[in-house]
């Protein structure tokens, strides 16, 4: 077999097995909730798992996990939910003893290059509050939001057709 071919084979295979990849993880304050939103890129319909953890003191905390077992502290707190490309953790009432970082952990089945990580820093006097409009605006078109918004451009007259 030519050694050209045989690495252009294993470069397919590799780049086929790496299912998914974290692009982006952002915090915010929804009232006095968190909301961390873990955004990736999936190549495959396998099932993905998930695991988001706080690093306190030097020592990890599992909040949510469909990999682990969540600490009985966050249970009644946390709670994900998941849309296309993207797992948000949201954590209620939300202090300064919740301050640290946050981990995002995705794993697709079958995929065989190991655990995709992101981490953020979250102090709650440094986030931001979660726009109502982020969401809409992250998972659509910028096309289409711009011919949404065209009649109320007009109607304050900033637009004229």
């Amino acid at each position: 077999m030519n050694p050209t071919v045989g690495i252009a084979v294993i470069l397919t295979v590799l780049q086929a097995a790496h299912c998914q990849m974290i692009k982006d993880l952002s915090a915010c304050l929804l009232g006095q909730n968190l909301r961390v939103d873990c955004r990736y890129e999936n190549k495959t319909d396998n099932p993905l798992t998930y695991e988001f953890s706080i690093t306190k003191d030097n020592r990890k905390h599992v909040i949510h996990s469909t990999i682990s077992v969540s600490e009985n502290i966050y249970r009644n707190r946390a709670n994900v939910t998941m849309h296309k490309n993207l797992v948000c953790l949201h954590l209620q009432s939300f202090t300064t003893s919740d301050e640290g970082i946050y981990m995002c952990e995705l794993k697709a089945t079958n995929d065989y290059t190991g655990n995709q990580m992101r981490n953020i820093t979250v102090i709650k006097d440094k986030l931001e509050k979660c726009a109502g409009f982020s969401l809409l605006i992250q998972n659509t078109s910028w096309l289409l939001l711009l011919l949404l918004s065209l009649p109320l451009l007009q109607a304050v007259d900033f637009v004229s057709l």
